[in-house]
């Protein structure tokens, strides 16, 4: 037996013709919406920036984060006719600078200077007052560098990563080390060579790269590692003394000293990067244009070859290539950080 014919009452029909039409009204909504939302992208990328931009550095002026801001903030403001105000916000581990960039309007107008800190934090301080990952959007790595084990000749009389080590061995517990802060490349790198070596020695933390470098230049603390950016003028001035290259290779500013894993200690090898990040929420085609302008600057001539020559390896990779890097590197420092048993002050 054939099933009884659908039957459509009037009003019935009435309805479904209404909901045909807001149906076809809710399409036609979506598609002006996402058109309005591609013009006010591209709008965004085509006026921005219209003002001043700020980058924060969470680290006080003279370290080689600051140095290396400074260097890509001069050519941002000849490109742009925009000042990039450079705005030193040391302390708290970094915490201060970045949590205050977290919090910044989404706008591409405040940006962070980041390293290796950005991926410590999260397995180091308990209680970061942001996501290191889900309150920021990578824009680029600007690039990396080896640090350098320094000391003050006065203190330290050793020439070599091995007379180091048999000098403080003869002294456990009466050399003073300085680092950038503790949880820091430095502080994190002078532990592995502390445990790699079996040597005893005394962490004073400071607020930056800078303090520390003059920390050590006044003999306040004997021996640290710092980036090679910052620390090359004072090794060719003959004030500091450098005993070995943390990376896989020497570095091209300083051919003469070799790697610490070369020089005795096989295996170390500890490499700092810098990157920039802006607020979660900027506008993807604002992080392009920030990363198409800052790689363009990276590969510029006269910026490439003061880079190199002060140790550093430009890079300037893709948002997602930065970000996935970011990734696996606090998985790599969370397993540094809980062997060693650090924890924030």
């Amino acid at each position: 037996m054939a099933p009884d014919p659908v039957r459509l009452e009037p009003g019935g029909m009435r309805h479904s013709r209404a909901a045909g039409v807001h149906w076809i009204l809710g399409l036609l909504t979506a598609l002006l919406s996402t058109q309005l939302d591609a013009a006010t992208v591209a709008a965004a990328k085509d006026n921005y920036p219209t003002k001043p931009l700020r980058w924060v550095v969470p680290y006080a002026p003279g370290g080689g984060g600051d140095i290396l801001t400074r260097s890509i903030a001069v050519k941002l403001t000849e490109a742009w006719g925009q000042p990039v105000i450079v705005d030193n916000r040391p302390g708290g581990g970094t915490t201060i600078g970045t949590d205050l960039v977290a919090k910044a309007p989404p706008d591409g107008h405040t940006l962070l200077l980041a390293t290796n800190t950005h991926a410590i934090n999260p397995t180091l301080r308990a209680k970061l007052p942001y996501d290191s990952i889900r309150d920021f959007t990578a824009v680029t790595m600007l690039a990396t560098s080896p640090n350098v084990l320094l000391t003050n000749p006065a203190a330290v009389p050793a020439r070599t990563v091995s007379e180091f080590i048999a000098f403080a061995k003869s002294r456990p517990g009466k050399l003073n080390y300085g680092s950038s802060g503790n949880g820091g490349t430095g502080h994190l790198a002078m532990e592995m060579l502390k445990q790699m070596a079996g040597v005893s020695l005394v962490h004073i933390p400071y607020n930056g790269g800078g303090p520390a470098m003059t920390a050590l230049l006044s003999g306040e603390v004997s021996v640290l590692f710092n980036n090679i950016l910052a620390a090359v003028p004072q090794i060719k001035a003959g004030r500091l003394g450098a005993l070995g290259v943390t990376g896989r290779h020497r570095s091209p500013a300083l051919p003469g000293v070799p790697t610490i894993a070369e020089a005795g200690v096989a295996g170390f090898e500890v490499t700092a990067w810098f990157c920039i990040f802006a607020p979660a929420g900027t506008p993807p085609a604002i992080v392009m244009r920030l990363n198409a302008e800052v790689v363009r600057i990276l590969k510029l001539p006269d910026i490439t070859e003061r880079l190199v020559g002060q140790g550093l390896e430009p890079v300037g990779n893709s948002p997602d290539e930065f970000s996935r890097f970011l990734r696996s590197e606090i998985v790599t420092w969370e397993k540094v950080i809980r062997a060693a048993g650090i924890v924030a002050d």
